[in-house]
Order: C-alpha cells, then structure tokens, then sequence
C-alpha cells in the first residue's frame, strides 16, 4: 500500500481515495471481489431496501448523450435499487470483509418513513460487518410517491429525522448521501450533520429527460413507449458535484466523499481540493470496467511526486478559500484577449461571429488575419472557448 495515497474518511483508513460508489458495479459479491483486488480502497454496495420494496427493473433503462466525435459525456439511467434480498447483503458483507479485512465496505440502505425499516437495515448491515453505512436519501427515480430517496433528501425536517434514528441504532459511522436536486444543499447537509450524521456523500444523479425521438415522440429510454425522469452522470454533471461539494465543505465540517464525473484522475485531485477526503466512481466504471484504477492510481502518484505531496490531506479544501460572492471579484482585474498563435487560425470566423453577435465586437480580420482591438475588447473570454485552434487567449 502506497502511504502517498492513504486517507482517512471517518476514521476509516482507505488505501488510496477510490471507492465504488453504490450502482450497477457493486451489485453482486463476484464484482466487489474483483473491483477489490485490482486495487479499489473499497466499495459502497447496490443500495439494499426491505424486500417487500423491492420492484423489478425494465429493459432499456439507460440512455446516453454524445459529444460531436461520438463520445459519451452524460449517461441516463432508470434504474432501481438491489434485485436481491437482504439476506444476500448480510452474508456477502460478511464474506467481503472475511477475504478482504482491508478494503472498506460500506452498506448504502434505503427504506420509506417507516423508521423501524431503517434502522432493522441499519443494525443487519452492521451485525454483518460492514464498516460504515450510507442511507441513500438522494436517488431521484425510485418510488418518489413512497416518500423514498430524494422525496425524503430534499426535505431538511425528513432528512434529519432519518439520520438521526439510523444514529441512534448502530454505532459505525453513518455517512448520508445527498442529492443535487434540492434548492439549497447547504441547508439539507447542515440539517443532517445536526443530527449526527458523520460524514456527507454528494451528490447522486441529477434528475433529467435525456431527449425525445422526433419522429414517434416516445421520450428517451423508452420502455413501449413511455418513460420516467431519470438520474444524470458521467462527466457532463462533474461541474454541479464540485459545486456542491464545495457548498457542503464551506458550510458543515464532516468529511465528504464527492461523487460525479470522474474519469480521470485529474478530477479526483479536484474533488479534493473543493473539499473531498475521498472520491466515489461508478459511469466511468460502467464504461469503462473496474480496470480505470490503475490509471487513476498511477496519475495521481506521478502528480502527487511532481508537487511534493507527502499525502492527499494537503490539498483538502485548497481551492474554498478562492471562492466567493460574484460581487465581491476583483472588478479593475484586467485581461483582454490576445492572438498568441496566428500560424495556427484556418480562418473558420467563429471568434468573429461570436464576438460581434455576443460580445464586443473586438475582432477583425485584416490581410485574412486575425486581430483584436483591444479598445473594444472588454476580456470576456468568448473567442478562446469558440476558437478551435487555440489561437487566441487572455493576456
């Protein structure tokens, strides 16, 4: 175990900052076993529920949205919980932690208002040994009429009431896994750490309607025909996690394990520097299979050398203090846009037309070369994120 990428969450020690998070990944004993011995810290399972609540799932229950080369960038799903009973998480938590003493197993559970139902689910979990729990109050699909998932997180009063009997019947850390979807994150992760929660997980999907076909308007996954709103992720939502992550770390003082967008392992060095202490992962896996460890793992060890880093604590929350009110930026800061690159442009015009259809109208082309009139041009940025050659940048 490299010391480098230890960290502590809940005063757990996890090898490295990578966990599993619950999902389609850590559905079965079979796939935690072998995400756990290619090197993942550990995992948080397929979120376990009564088996009365239990429902079954439909076929096409994913959707995608591509970038212009064909790449996934935001991934759908309508999936529900765990298809097996609590009996399977009882005995494979047990068998995980037989064969991997190590490794961090953390048990997510849901149930509806019915507390006993929660911490009946709470003492199971840890009577099998799992070391911490993650009460999933975030899911933005499953049987919302049930008052379940995000019906519960979104409502600080119902959040709070849960944590707080799940507290009051095990003893292991009690970790509470937030949506994105509530008006103020701030006010729901405030709320439960009042009530004992010991750590925040954040966020779970983002509630969406990937599209609608044109030709039949079935909406987008159909299933015959219909469908419902589902949870959004891949790297299209890493934005509102480090946006909420952030929020969460400037307004409570637990650890947060942050959860969204992360595929590279550049992003796990955000997830921290907006606060994290560890990271979650789940569509990249999905795409990509358990196998990413090993680059993220690689990465972050060459980065964490090249910066001199005995350990990933030094750089937790370094990036809150830069964070504040748009008011209060620096409003004489200034920086105009400048060709740094003129052998590169191809003369597209995209810098032009934006810049005078939606800024300034700073650029010219003169001799069919690029200019910028710097009396005009009031640093917007606008050119440099058009212009696909990177000719142009603020200076």
């Amino acid at each position: 175990m490299s010391q480098t990428l230890q960290v502590q969450f809940c005063g757990i020690l996890l090898e490295n900052p990578c966990l599993l998070s619950s999902a389609s990944p850590t559905q079965s004993y079979e796939g935690i076993a072998n995400a756990l011995k290619l090197g993942w810290a550990g995992v948080v399972t397929k979120t376990c529920a009564p088996d009365h609540l239990i429902t079954a799932d439909v076929t096409n229950r994913f959707a995608t949205l591509r970038d212009s080369a064909g790449n996934i960038t935001g991934f759908e799903n309508i999936e529900g919980l765990t298809q097996k009973p609590v009996a399977y998480w009882e005995i494979t938590i047990r068998d995980l932690k037989r064969e991997f003493p190590d490794k961090c197993i953390i048990a997510s559970i849901m149930a509806d208002e019915d507390r006993e139902s929660w911490q009946d689910l709470a003492r199971r979990m840890e009577k099998a040994g799992a070391d911490a729990l993650e009460l999933n109050l975030s899911c933005p699909h499953f049987r919302l009429e049930n008052n379940m998932g995000a019906t519960i997180g979104k409502d600080e009063t119902m959040a709070a009431a849960i944590t707080a009997c799940v507290k009051a019947a095990v003893r292991i850390p009690v970790v509470v896994k937030l949506t994105p979807n509530a008006s103020n994150i701030q006010d729901i992760a405030q709320a439960v750490v009042a009530a004992g929660a010991d750590a925040i997980a954040a966020i779970n999907t983002v509630q969406i309607l990937m599209g609608v076909d044109i030709d039949t308007f079935e909406p987008l996954p159909a299933v015959n025909g219909h469908t419902s709103f589902g949870g959004y992720s891949g790297v299209a939502i890493k934005p509102i996690g480090l946006r909420c992550v952030a929020q969460i770390a400037l307004a409570t003082d637990v650890p947060v394990s942050g959860i969204g967008g992360i595929a590279h392992w550049q992003d796990i060095v955000e997830y921290f520097a907006v606060g994290a202490s560890c990271v979650q992962i789940c569509t990249a896996v999905m795409l990509n299979g358990y196998q990413i460890i090993t680059p993220l793992l690689a990465g972050l060890e060459e980065y964490m050398n090249r910066k001199g880093l005995r350990n990933l604590g030094e750089i937790i929350g370094a990036t809150l203090p830069k964070i504040e009110a748009r008011e209060r930026l620096s409003m004489d800061w200034r920086r105009r846009s400048t060709v740094i690159a003129p052998e590169k442009c191809v003369r597209c015009a995209k810098c032009y037309v934006s810049c005078h259809e939606s800024g300034k109208g700073a650029i010219r082309f003169v001799d069919r070369r690029v200019t910028v009139d710097p009396t005009l041009c009031d640093g917007c940025s606008l050119c440099t994120h058009v212009c696909p050659q990177g000719v142009l940048a603020l200076h």
